[in-house]
């Protein structure tokens, strides 16, 4: 029976991270050959010999200022069509108006030499004034980086959600940059899909049981979608209180985090309620044939004594599904988990357990798993826990390489 195999699981030290973490730190990780680049809140830091030594790369400054400033959020991808590192950072919000994201990128044989475009709602209509970007996605295609972003006003309160189409092409060779973008008022935080070849998918929930793909093809300016009624699910309590009675789960939510297409399959992954046979907080899967629209599977996660929680997934260069997602409650704090689906059935493995449970209950809010580059058949995952205490110095992120074994 295949078993996960850990080929580098490494927890970053406070050198490495500038002490700039928190425990809704929202870490992504990519990798090319040696170089591997880590980012979360608020830090991000890269290494050159696979994992051995890492260097901080300050977020707040190593890039120029924009908007208000450097805010939280931040995701790293790697395109290995086209050796290109692709950083995606959020921006605070001027005082009444807007804020950007920023789309860096830079040569994989050197993730210091950044060029950058900024993206602000007022640049796509200007009437949106106090709109400002939050919660980002980013995942590519064969020949686009297409990234999604929901969008609030001065208020705090949502008001729709984007998705932008990014030539891949423009941003290796640095020609004039003509993108996409698409909007919604129906359906918040958008989850893409790793693994896409000739066409982009996404979800959202479409209230209850209903899912709502969108599909956005490289070669087109159109985004279809058709909705796909999944089996009954609940959106609450998030409760799962490890040693201690310590909680961990008092800001989670059912938002899709994990989105992943192979061939015509696409799967979709996020955090549910208890229900009868599933007796504490478990991630709900759904995976619809986007030929057909029909539902194919609902591979869930769960386990009857802890939680499982915030999962992403991506598919190897073979299919097979892995995934990067947090394990407790129970008998444990909060533990990072990655693995694989083989045979209809999960394998899973825990790369580090929390020592302490977080502070007024606060953790995540998402992960990633990326294809390792060059072993595509292998996976890379960021995690994090606790080490020693509850203090956000004691938050160590993870770098963790993967793979099948037997």
């Amino acid at each position: 029976m295949a078993q996960v195999r850990l080929i580098k699981n490494i927890g970053l030290g406070d050198n490495a991270t500038g002490i700039l973490t928190g425990s809704v730190h929202e870490p992504t990780v990519a990798t090319s050959h040696d170089n591997v680049f880590v980012t979360g809140n608020w830090f991000a830091s890269r290494s050159t010999d696979n994992g051995a030594g890492w260097t901080l790369v300050n977020p707040f400054n190593t890039l120029p200022p924009a908007a208000d400033g450097f805010c939280c959020d931040q995701i790293i991808l790697h395109d290995p069509s086209r050796d290109l590192w692709i950083w995606i950072l959020q921006y605070k919000a001027t005082p009444g108006g807007n804020n950007v994201f920023r789309v860096a990128f830079a040569p994989g044989d050197n993730p210091t030499a950044w060029n950058w475009h900024d993206f602000s709602p007022r640049d796509l209509d200007p009437s949106w004034t106090d709109m400002w970007f939050d919660y980002p996605d980013a995942a590519v295609s064969s020949n686009h980086l297409y990234v999604t972003f929901n969008a609030f006003n001065a208020a705090g309160r949502w008001q729709r959600a984007f998705a932008f189409k990014l030539p891949l092409d423009a941003l290796k060779n640095g020609t004039a940059l003509t993108f996409q973008w698409w909007t919604t008022t129906q359906n918040g935080s958008l989850r893409l899909t790793q693994g896409a070849v000739g066409s982009m998918f996404f979800a959202s929930h479409n209230g209850g049981r209903t899912l709502r793909i969108h599909g956005w093809p490289d070669g087109s300016n159109t985004v279809g979608s058709f909705d796909v009624q999944v089996s009954p699910w609940t959106s609450d309590p998030f409760s799962a209180p490890g040693p201690g009675g310590v909680e961990w789960l008092t800001r989670t939510d059912s938002r899709i985090t994990g989105g992943w297409v192979s061939g015509t399959r696409a799967g979709f992954l996020w955090t549910a309620g208890p229900r009868s046979g599933r007796p504490m907080p478990y991630v709900k899967g759904a995976v619809v044939d986007v030929t057909t629209q029909a539902l194919v599977e609902e591979p869930d996660v769960w386990s009857q004594e802890s939680a499982y929680a915030q999962p992403a997934a991506c598919p190897n260069a073979q299919g097979v599904v892995g995934v990067s997602l947090f394990l407790g409650g129970g008998p444990r704090h909060p533990s990072h988990v990655v693995g694989f689906r083989d045979g209809g059935e999960w394998r899973l493995a825990i790369t580090s357990t929390s020592t302490h449970g977080p502070l007024e209950g606060k953790w995540g809010d998402y992960l990633t798993c990326h294809r390792h580059d060059p072993e595509s058949s292998e996976w890379v995952a960021s995690g994090y826990t606790l080490q020693g205490g509850f203090d956000r110095r004691n938050v160590e992120p993870r770098y963790v390489h993967f793979g099948i074994g037997s």
